[in-house]
């Protein structure tokens, strides 16, 4: 099984990657395979709805985007972790994140998601919700662990002494763990969920 982890703060070493790397021991030891992208400190545009996607199936920009999606098709679970700014995720992340998640013609159906909030102080409910919300969409389960999904830290490599916030990524590595084989377990012998024609309706006809 294999994890794509989303690391969305501009500094390769801080908070949010010890949240991580927290996860990381724990899905290592379960033999479950990770692997961490760096988005917060890349050159990533929003989204221009220009609809490109829609006809060839990838971004218009060919950037991280493209480069991830081949590598969220193959991955059973995927973690989205940010540092709070202004009770949100990073800004470079959510671009990231649109033009992911809305270019990507695959089924997502049943990846376990979760996402992973760190911040000073306040905040981090607002992003854990926002984040959640591209899972949600997709058809993907949530994970979650024994208190809400943050860690907290100021300064770099001060989230290591939150040991209630390093607990709560331990949990969610192994709860996600479980999710992630059960699923496995669940495909093998029932497939997945029967899925209807899609029906859209609009508000202005």
């Amino acid at each position: 099984m294999k994890v794509l982890m989303i690391n969305g703060s501009p500094r390769k070493s801080g908070n949010t990657a010890i949240a991580l790397k927290e996860m990381e021991k724990i899905f290592g030891a379960e033999g479950v395979e990770t692997e961490t992208i760096q988005v917060g400190n890349k050159d990533i545009r929003g989204c221009i709805a220009c609809g490109s996607c829609m006809k060839n199936g990838e971004c218009v920009f060919h950037d991280l985007v493209n480069e991830t999606a081949s590598k969220l098709k193959e991955a059973d679970g995927f973690v989205i972790a940010s540092p709070v700014y202004y009770a949100s995720a990073n800004g470079t992340l959510i671009s990231f994140l649109d033009r992911l998640f809305y270019s990507t013609p695959f089924d997502k159906t049943m990846k376990v998601g979760a996402s992973v909030a760190v911040a000073r102080r306040g905040g981090t409910s607002a992003t854990f919700d926002e984040l959640n919300k591209y899972f949600t969409i997709s058809g993907m389960p949530v994970a979650s662990s024994q208190y809400w999904n943050s860690v907290h830290g100021r300064e770099a490599g001060e989230a290591a002494q939150d040991e209630e916030g390093l607990q709560t990524m331990r949990t969610l590595a192994r709860n996600m763990t479980f999710l992630m084989k059960s699923i496995a377990l669940g495909k093998e012998r029932y497939g997945l969920p029967e899925k209807e024609a899609f029906r859209r309706t609009n508000f202005i006809r």
